[in-house]
């Protein structure tokens, strides 16, 4: 058997110079396939610290806390797209490197199931694990490990007082990122523990920019009024500006994007199937600058559109909302005549 196995290999010869030039260069080509598409929100979501838009004071202390590997628990919270995930996973791969960022970094999303008992068992089974603190490239890597709870503010009453046990014990190993759109929905034992950022609403300059220079990259055909206009209907969310510029990239075919083209993207018809909270944020935007409208008027519908705004963030059902919107302001509309 092993004389057979030795002539099988002997007589297995390597092709000549030029063929196995040929047969490197097949291999290589397949081996360089053909990038699979990404949406754009990913692609360019910020690989490093500064990188991040417009949020000057939270990348100036993260940067301090890169310099000197250290990090204090931190809070995020502010409206959605203004880089909170993409800050703290551009800071942990800075931290970190390439090759530990997935080992030292455990993110948990709304998505997650996140009550107690998860607290308890994945989150606390993470958090007792010690680290070391060096890395395959050289540069120095701080001991311990990053838990990023994303949407921290669906987690309920309960697994947030367990967290704050586990914060606590595990203050050596483990360092927490809890990320919210509203503060006031975490417990203040945990708000006490960390140190506090709000993310500001992107300015439309930083927007505008942005979205330009993704234009530019993509060979978008779009004028600085469409770009203007995208910025507008985002409402300061620069993730759903880049959503609705990819959107409108794709219904044009490569033609140019106008207006049009964005507002039936970004359009705020029900029947359309299109998001009940942008009719209550344009809504508003008509009502205050309507002048048959009396200050009466205006403040008794824009009460409405508060409440119907809380009822939508709590997940309430939107066709209804709507109906009840519409009533009140059918009932003020009907006075003036």
């Amino acid at each position: 058997m092993q004389a057979f196995l030795k002539g099988t290999s002997a007589s297995t010869k390597l092709p000549p110079t030029k063929d196995r030039g040929v047969a490197a260069s097949a291999g290589s080509s397949a081996e360089t396939k053909k990038a699979k598409p990404v949406p754009w929100v990913e692609k360019y979501r910020p690989k490093c610290v500064d990188e991040v838009a417009f949020q000057e004071e939270v990348v100036s202390v993260l940067k301090k806390s890169l310099e000197g590997a250290d990090l204090p628990n931190l809070l995020f919270y502010g409206p959605p797209g203004t880089g909170k995930t993409s800050t703290i996973l551009a800071a942990a791969r800075e931290l970190f490197g390439p090759e530990l960022f997935r080992l030292r970094v455990l993110e948990l999303n709304a998505s997650d199931e996140r009550g107690i008992q998860v607290v308890r068992e994945k989150v606390k089974n993470f958090a007792q694990l010690t680290v070391s603190g060096s890395r395959s490239d050289g540069k120095p890597c701080p001991p311990f490990k990053i838990v990023i709870l994303d949407e921290a503010d669906s987690m309920t009453s309960a697994a947030q007082a367990a967290l704050r046990r586990t914060m606590e014990k595990e203050s050596k190993t483990t360092r927490f990122c809890l990320i919210c759109n509203y503060v006031s929905r975490i417990i203040e034992p945990l708000t006490s523990r960390c140190s506090k950022f709000r993310f500001k609403p992107l300015s439309d300059k930083i927007q505008q920019q942005r979205l330009l220079d993704i234009a530019e990259k993509e060979n978008v055909i779009i004028s600085n009024e469409g770009i203007a206009y995208l910025v507008k209907v985002s409402e300061g969310d620069l993730r759903k500006a880049i959503t609705f510029l990819q959107s409108a990239t794709r219904l044009t075919g490569g033609k140019e994007v106008t207006e049009n083209v964005i507002t039936d993207i970004a359009g705020d018809l029900i029947d359309e199937g299109h998001a009940a909270t942008q009719v209550v944020n344009q809504l508003h935007d008509v009502v205050v600058e309507n002048d048959d409208l009396s200050d009466k008027q205006k403040s008794i519908i824009t009460e409405k559109l508060a409440e119907v705004d809380k009822c939508l963030a709590d997940g309430a059902d939107e066709h209804l909302q709507l109906l009840s919107l519409c009533a009140t302001v059918m009932q003020q509309l009907t006075q003036n005549c």
